[in-house]
C-alpha cells in the first residue's frame, strides 16, 4: 500500500530510539494492512453499512476493513448495553490504521462523533470521549486531531460521512414511542422563517419559531415541551458539530471529501431548511450535500473508485420516467422532486446527461403513477424497455421509486419476463431518496469498472454479483412478500411490536428460524431467474456477458431485532 513502507520504518525507528540505539530493532508489525484498503467506521451495523457496501468495495477491488461490530452497534431499547457506538475505542482504532500504514478512509462522522445515526438524534449538548491514555476530548477536539493526523501524510484519502438531522428521533430508542416519532416529526414539519444570515447561530434561534415569527406550541402537535426542547438541542449538537467538519476542512484540497446526507425530510418549509442552506454555503469544491443517508457509504466508495481509477473516464447516461410523476417528491420523506435527486447525483459522479447512442449506459426509474394512469400499462411499458435494452446489450440501472405502488404485480413481472441478473444495478428498497442513490452508486461503480479493468479476480465478480442480488432478493422477497406476513405474524399471533422484538420480549431464534426458511422459498423463483441471466462482463470495445450461475441464501436475521429490514448471507456458484 502507498507509503506503508514508510510509516512502518517510521514506527520502527521511533522504537529503536526509545530502546536504546544499540537495541535490536522489532521487526515490523504483522497485521500490516492488505493491498488496495479502506479502514470504515460504518453508519452503524445495519446491512447498508457493512455487508452491502463491502459487496461493492470488494467488487471494485478494494478490501473494505472494520473495527469488530462490537464497536459500532446500535442496541433499540431493552436489546442490553451499550446502546450505541464506543467512540474513543473507534478512533484508537482509525489511529492504529494509520500507524500501520492504512492510507484510504471512508468515516462516518455520525458514529465516530455520537455513536451511530440513531444515538446521533438522541445526544444534546457537548458529550466528551474519555481516551484509554486518560485524555478527555470535546467532539470538535477529537475531530480536529484526526483530521491534523490523516493530513500530515499526503497520500491519505479520506471520506467523511455525515447527516442532517432527520425530523423525528427512532422509535424505540431512547424510550421515544411512535407517538412521540409522530407527534415531533409534525413539530419538525412546521415551517420556519427564513434566516437572514446564514450562520449557526442565526439558524437555531429560529428553530422553535413559527413562519410567522412567533414560538410553536408543542401541545398543538401532540407532544410537550420538555420534549421538544430536548429535540431542538440534539438538533443544535448536531447541526453544530456539522459546521466545525466544514471549518476544519477549510482549505485542504481534495484528498478530503465531506458527503453530507439529508436524513428523512419533507417537501414542507420545515426546520431542515435553514440548516441544508447554512451547510450548504459552508461546502468546498470537493464536497456535496445530498438526498439520502443510509446510501451514503455507498456514494462514498463509488467517488474514491472514480477518483483513484476513473478519473478520465467520461461517462453519460440516458434517463427514461415510468409513472409521470417524476416532478413531484417520490415518496413523504423527501423534500425535492425525484428529478432533482437524481439530476444532483448525476453531478456528483461526474455523468453526462445524454440520449440514445451518446449515452454509455441507460437508467430507467420507475415513479408513482400520475392521476389517472394505468399501473399495469406503466409495468408494461418498462417492461418492454427492459427486455428491448437487454435485447440489444445496452447496460441498464433499475430504479423502482414506485413507493410501493405496483407491488406486488411488478415484482412477480419483472421476475417472469426480465432476465435481472443482466442488469448494472437495481434498488427499490427504503425511502426513494435512498434508492436513487444507491442504484446510481452500484451502477456507476460496475460501469467503471467494466470500462476500466478487463482483469478482475472471480472473487470480484462474485462480489457484484451479491451486490446485485441482495438489492433484488430484499426487495423483492422481503419487502413485498415475507415482511407483510411478518407483521401480521407478530402483531397478530405473537402481541409483540414490530419495531422491537425485545419490548415486549419474544422468542427471537424462532422468528429467526422462521424468516430463514420463508425466505429460501419466496426467493426460489428470482434466485432461478438471476442465475439463468446473463451478467454484462465487458463494454468496450463490444460488449460481453456470460451466465450468472447458482446464488443461495442462507442464515437470515434481524441486525436491530426488528421487522423493518434484514440481512442474510449470499453464496454463488462456480462458473
Amino acid at each position: 500500500m502507498r507509503r506503508q513502507a514508510r510509516k512502518i520504518l517510521a514506527g520502527v525507528l521511533a522504537i529503536t530510539l526509545l530502546s536504546g540505539c544499540g537495541a535490536l530493532a522489532p521487526a515490523p508489525p504483522a497485521d500490516v494492512p492488505p493491498p488496495e484498503m479502506i479502514a470504515c467506521i460504518p453508519l452503524d451495523d445495519r446491512p447498508d453499512n457493512v455487508e452491502r457496501p463491502e459487496y461493492l468495495a470488494a467488487s471494485l477491488g478494494y478490501t473494505l476493513v472494520f473495527p469488530d461490530m462490537e464497536l459500532f452497534r446500535t442496541r433499540l431499547d431493552g436489546q442490553g448495553t451499550p446502546a450505541s457506538g464506543d467512540r474513543a475505542a473507534l478512533y484508537e482504532w482509525l489511529l492504529k490504521q494509520e500507524a500501520q500504514g492504512c492510507d484510504r478512509y471512508l468515516i462516518s462522522l455520525d458514529q465516530l462523533l455520537s455513536g451511530g445515526l440513531v444515538s446521533s438524534r438522541a445526544l444534546s449538548g457537548e458529550t466528551p470521549v474519555t481516551l484509554s491514555d486518560g485524555r478527555t476530548l470535546s467532539e470538535g477536539a477529537l475531530l480536529r486531531e484526526l483530521i491534523e493526523t490523516l493530513t500530515a501524510d499526503e497520500e491519505n484519502r479520506v471520506y467523511l460521512t455525515d447527516s442532517v438531522m432527520r425530523l423525528a428521533p427512532t422509535v424505540g430508542y431512547g424510550g421515544y414511542t411512535l407517538e412521540d416519532y409522530n407527534a415531533i416529526r409534525a413539530y419538525g414539519m412546521a415551517p420556519r422563517p427564513e434566516a437572514g444570515e446564514l450562520t449557526a447561530e442565526a439558524v437555531l434561534a429560529l428553530e422553535g419559531l413559527g413562519a410567522d415569527g412567533s414560538p410553536l406550541d408543542p401541545a398543538a402537535f401532540g407532544t410537550d415541551g420538555q420534549k421538544t426542547a430536548a429535540y431542538l438541542a440534539c438538533r443544535a449538537r448536531k447541526l453544530t458539530l456539522a459546521c466545525e467538519a466544514e471549518t476544519l476542512l477549510g482549505d485542504l484540497d481534495g484528498r478530503f471529501r465531506l458527503l453530507l446526507g439529508i436524513d428523512d425530510s419533507s417537501a414542507e418549509d420545515c426546520v431542515q431548511k435553514n440548516e441544508i442552506a447554512l451547510l450548504r454555503a459552508g461546502l468546498r469544491e470537493a464536497d456535496v450535500l445530498l438526498s439520502g443517508v443510509d446510501d451514503l457509504e455507498f456514494k462514498a466508495l463509488t467517488r474514491l473508485y472514480l477518483d483513484e481509477k476513473a478519473s478520465s473516464l467520461g461517462m453519460a447516461a440516458a434517463v427514461r420516467y415510468f409513472g409521470g410523476t417524476e416532478d413531484l417528491p417520490a415518496c413523504d420523506y423527501d423534500f425535492q422532486p425525484l428529478k432533482t435527486v437524481v439530476r444532483e447525483h448525476f453531478d456528483y459522479f461526474g455523468l453526462k446527461l445524454a440520449e440514445g447512442e451518446d449515452a454509455d449506459f441507460d437508467c430507467l426509474i420507475l415513479t408513482q403513477p400520475s392521476e389517472g394512469t394505468d399501473p399495469d400499462a406503466v409495468v408494461t411499458d418498462l417492461i418492454a424497455a427492459l427486455t428491448a435494452n437487454a435485447k440489444a446489450k445496452r447496460p441498464t440501472v433499475l430504479i423502482d421509486a414506485g413507493n410501493g405502488r405496483y407491488a406486488p404485480m411488478l415484482q412477480q413481472r419483472l421476475t417472469r419476463e426480465v432476465s435481472l441478473g443482466g442488469l448494472l444495478a437495481y434498488a427499490g428498497f427504503l425511502d426513494m431518496a435512498i434508492v436513487t442513490g444507491t442504484a446510481l452508486s452500484h451502477g456507476v461503480a460496475r460501469f467503471a469498472r467494466l470500462s476500466c479493468d478487463a482483469a478482475r479476480s472471480p472473487e470480484a465478480e462474485n462480489a457484484f454479483i451479491k451486490t446485485l442480488a441482495d438489492s433484488l432478493i430484499v426487495d423483492f422477497c422481503f419487502k413485498n412478500d415475507v415482511r407483510p406476513r411478518l407483521l401480521t405474524r407478530v402483531r397478530g399471533e405473537l402481541g409483540g411490536s414490530a419495531d422491537n422484538f425485545c419490548v415486549p420480549q419474544l422468542d427471537i431464534d424462532a422468528l429467526t428460524a422462521w424468516v430463514d426458511a420463508e425466505m429460501l422459498d419466496a426467493s426460489a423463483a428470482l434466485r432461478k431467474n438471476i442465475a439463468g441471466s446473463k451478467m454484462l462482463t465487458a463494454v468496450a470495445p463490444r460488449v460481453r456477458t456470460r451466465k450468472v450461475g447458482a446464488v443461495g441464501i442462507a442464515n437470515c436475521r434481524y441486525p436491530w431485532q426488528r421487522a423493518f429490514e434484514i440481512t442474510l448471507d449470499i453464496s454463488c456458484g462456480k462458473h
